[in-house]
């Protein structure tokens, strides 16, 4: 027993020895470095994984206010990240990389930012940009600081914002909307849920009035309206004046309001819901000398009172000639098909990682707030506004757009993609874009409407130009590093264009152009036109992007073949060659935000890391090698 303890202490001791001769420099200079270089990748790749693993493998815990808000809000986590909507906390609850838009709705003739003590305004100059002393929008009251959350989503493409609140036990939905048919009313819709098993007593913030010489009467209907599930029985209408101009007091604008009354505390039972749909008839008139304040008080009332009764009335009754139900979803979706024509026309561009690079969140969030403050002439019921002459003059300023656009794309305008945080911002950039269409030479689609209006702004995007007899692109070829698509440009009555431009793998871009819908031939051709004219069809044509000395358009497209045939006499090139490709790094910054190309940041940290470590190391091995005394060396490399 005692020989087995010797001996295994002996192992022990042998062991322990070689280790230390192991750890002494048994291994040579070479294989060290190695084993180094082995670790220090094995770190940056592995640390990252575990310190997920160790730190957010527990679930995260929210309150359930947060989780009330997360399913209220994952419906438009896909529009969202497609920028055709944009979801915003409210303050102070605000998300960190939250796109900072205003929330906004409006039609031309009204418009609103969505919170709670705003103000309705109307149109002023070339924005909606004069706010009147109401405020329309019904709340559920808050219970007290701090014991819910907010948030709002603006819907781009159907023109809608919704409005969400969490408080304990119940939540509150709500949708607004201008009207684009029936652009003097403004819907609220609220749907209240009760999450618990009692019954829960809401109290609501109504509209408020605050006009100048407010006159208020109330109006008995002669039998009860609804559009949800609380019964309307009185209108209230109220008429006071607004001062569009300080410096003029003789001029003034008379606003005359129509709302339902509604009682402002609601009981909702257990576990159920209640739905309200609440709209008001807004009708205001030019400025007006003193002497026609009374006429025009009458007019005014008569007007928004026959809306409100002509809205309530075709909601409770039955289609004609079909016997459906005419609800108030058949109301909403007149307006959402408004807003679906609008877009019909469009731009997309390819999304930069480049820091403070122009993306189509920016610019969805721009053409929405410009088109909300244009009215849409062709599609407003023609009682309610506009004649049918008007309409004829309308459509035929959309087939004529000379001139329009006479200047350098838009998108290089940093002025016109200005921050939206505010209401008062949003005003300034919205007239701010006004101005700058009318000023260049597209009047005539101003005078249209919102659908004049969207067509200038895609053309304005590439500068495109409708000039005689042809449209022509005019945008520089260094700035088609990125993709474009100019979806449906209205060239006539009966024609859209699609033009798109990509980037090839060899970073040269390429104009692709076909025709959408057509009633007779058209044709293009590239910079300079000295190829023959190409017949466009439904199926893409390409065409390279050429460079010409003088500068001269990229594309032309027009009807007439004879004309693009004499076109190159008329420009007068001196050079025309293909544009030369664009620079890689340029390329690898629009896609991945930095210059290094596609692999992560933390792949070139790690080269550069292991390149530094290696250098040190035979800087150390060389000076070891070569400055040490020759009798160590001679100790170190010969046998004893």
């Amino acid at each position: 027993m005692l020989f087995r303890s010797a001996k295994n202490k002996f192992e022990t001791v042998d062991v322990m020895r070689r280790l230390k001769r192991l750890a002494e420099g048994t291994l040579s200079s070479y294989r060290r470095l190695f084993l180094l270089l082995l670790c220090v990748c094995t770190v940056f790749y592995m640390l990252p994984p575990i310190f997920r693993y160790i730190f957010l493998s527990a679930p995260e815990q929210k309150d359930p206010h947060s989780v009330c808000m997360d399913d209220r809000l994952t419906p438009y986590i896909l529009q969202n990240y497609e920028f055709d909507a944009n979801i915003r906390h409210v303050s102070p609850s605000k998300l960190p990389g939250e796109r900072d838009f205003t929330p906004y709705i409006g039609n031309g003739y009204i418009g609103l930012e969505i919170a709670h003590d705003a103000s309705l305004n109307i149109k002023h100059g070339r924005a909606m940009q004069l706010p009147i002393r109401f405020q329309p929008i019904v709340s559920v009251a808050q219970q007290s600081v701090g014991v819910e959350k907010e948030s709002t989503v603006v819907e781009y493409l159907t023109g809608m914002v919704h409005r969400f609140q969490c408080f304990p036990g119940y939540f509150a939905s709500y949708t607004y909307y201008a009207h684009r048919t029936q652009p003097n009313v403004l819907v609220q819709e609220l749907q209240i849920t009760n999450t618990r098993n009692m019954i829960e007593d809401v109290e609501l913030i109504m509209p408020r009035v605050n006009l100048p010489r407010l006159s208020h009467r109330t109006l008995k209907l002669s039998e009860p309206a609804s559009a949800g599930m609380v019964f309307y029985n009185e209108l209230d209408v109220l008429t006071g004046i607004v001062q569009p101009v300080a410096e003029d007091p003789s001029k003034l604008i008379v606003v005359s309001i129509v709302k339902p009354q509604l009682d402002a505390k609601l009981q909702v039972r257990k576990r159920g819901t209640v739905r309200i749909v609440y709209p008001i008839a807004i009708h205001y008139s030019k400025p007006v000398a003193e002497a026609q304040i009374k006429a025009t008080v009458e007019a005014n009332e008569q007007q928004a009172t026959q809306a409100m009764i002509k809205l309530l009335q075709k909601l409770g009754s039955k289609a004609a000639n079909t016997g459906s139900s005419y609800s108030i979803n058949t109301f909403r979706q007149e307006h959402i098909d408004v807003w679906a024509d609008l877009w019909a026309t469009g731009f997309t561009i390819s999304t930069s990682k480049a820091e403070h690079s122009l993306n189509g969140d920016r610019i969805n969030a721009t053409m929405y707030a410009v088109l909300s403050q244009v009215r849409c002439f062709e599609f407003e019921e023609m009682g309610t506004a506009v004649s049918s002459a008007k309409k004829e003059d309308i459509a035929k300023a959309l087939t004529y757009a000379e001139g329009c656009y006479d200047s350098y794309h838009t998108l290089q305008a940093e002025n016109l993609w200005r921050e939206m945080s505010t209401l008062q911002q949003l005003n300034s950039l919205v007239s701010s874009w006004m101005l700058t269409l009318e000023k260049q030479g597209c009047h005539n689609l101003i005078r249209a409407g919102a659908s004049g209006v969207i067509q200038a702004m895609v053309l304005s995007f590439g500068s495109f130009r409708f000039s005689n007899q042809h449209l022509e692109c005019n945008i520089h070829p260094k700035f088609l590093h990125r993709d474009f698509h100019f979806r449906r440009l209205n060239y006539g009555n009966k024609t859209h264009v699609n033009v798109t431009i990509i980037v090839k793998d060899d970073n040269k871009a390429i104009i692709q152009v076909a025709l959408d819908r057509s009633d007779r031939s058209y044709y293009a051709c590239d910079g300079g036109c000295l190829d023959e004219p190409v017949l466009l069809t439904q199926s893409r044509r390409h065409f390279p992007v050429k460079l010409t000395e003088p500068l001269t358009a990229i594309l032309y497209i027009t009807e007439d073949k004879q004309h693009m045939e004499e076109l190159h006499h008329a420009i007068h090139v001196k050079e025309v060659v293909e544009a030369p490709a664009h620079e890689q790094h340029l390329i690898a910054l629009h896609k991945h935000g930095h210059q290094l190309g596609g692999l992560p940041t933390l792949f070139w940290v790690s080269v550069c890391a292991i390149i530094i470590v290696f250098h040190i190391f035979l800087c150390k091995l060389i000076i070891k090698e070569y400055c040490e005394p020759s009798d160590k060396l001679r100790y170190r490399y010969n046998k004893p």
